[in-house]
């Protein structure tokens, strides 16, 4: 950044910072005592793949990188709105692991070049009576918001600001309602 570039008031963007990531165990500790929300072990990376072959290259290694651990299934798939999204199964026990696992999905990612393509990583948990729950963190924000999904295209966000409230000491949460976007439809939710 030169000196121009101080003069406008422009400034440099903020690198995202993955090891965010590492503070949802700490969070879905604190959701299953005071809410009885639990892991389901499943969780997600999206991101809008680039045409041509070194995409697919990158998303294969990625793959590999997860499933090299022994333990979880990831699945590849591609929404409506034309974003890749990976989909790592665990155990519902270790959310330590599944974090690790998308934290290395997201740095493969991002050391090959597609940092501007990622957009999220979601942590999928419910409860005992179907609610559904995904801690949504967004790539290049470096913060987290609740999304609860109660049907095909409505939420619950009286239950998402609970979460909000809840975890704010835990996580990095989104300030900015505008920037909780609803993920319909979302692999693992």
């Amino acid at each position: 950044m030169g000196l121009w570039d101080v003069l406008r008031g422009q400034q440099r963007p903020k690198r995202p910072d993955l090891d965010h990531l590492f503070a949802v165990p700490g969070a879905a500790i604190t959701l299953q005592t005071a809410l009885d929300v639990r892991p389901t072990g499943v969780g997600s990376v999206c991101f809008r793949a680039a045409e041509g072959a070194a995409s697919g290259s990158v998303q294969d290694v990625a793959e590999m990188l997860v499933e090299g651990t022994g333990k979880p299934q990831v699945e590849r798939s591609v929404d409506s709105f034309g974003f890749t999204w990976f989909v790592v199964r665990g155990s519902a026990d270790d959310v330590s692991g599944l974090v690790t696992d998308l934290h290395a999905v997201n740095t493969e990612l991002e050391a090959q070049g597609f940092a501007s393509g990622l957009l999220c990583s979601v942590v999928g948990f419910a409860d005992g009576s179907g609610r559904r729950l995904g801690l949504v963190y967004l790539y290049k924000r470096g913060t987290f918001y609740p999304f609860a999904p109660s049907g095909p295209q409505t939420r619950d966000s009286l239950f998402e600001r609970q979460v909000r409230d809840l975890l704010g000491s835990d996580l990095r949460i989104e300030p900015d309602l505008a920037r909780w976007m609803p993920l319909w439809g979302a692999p693992g939710l």
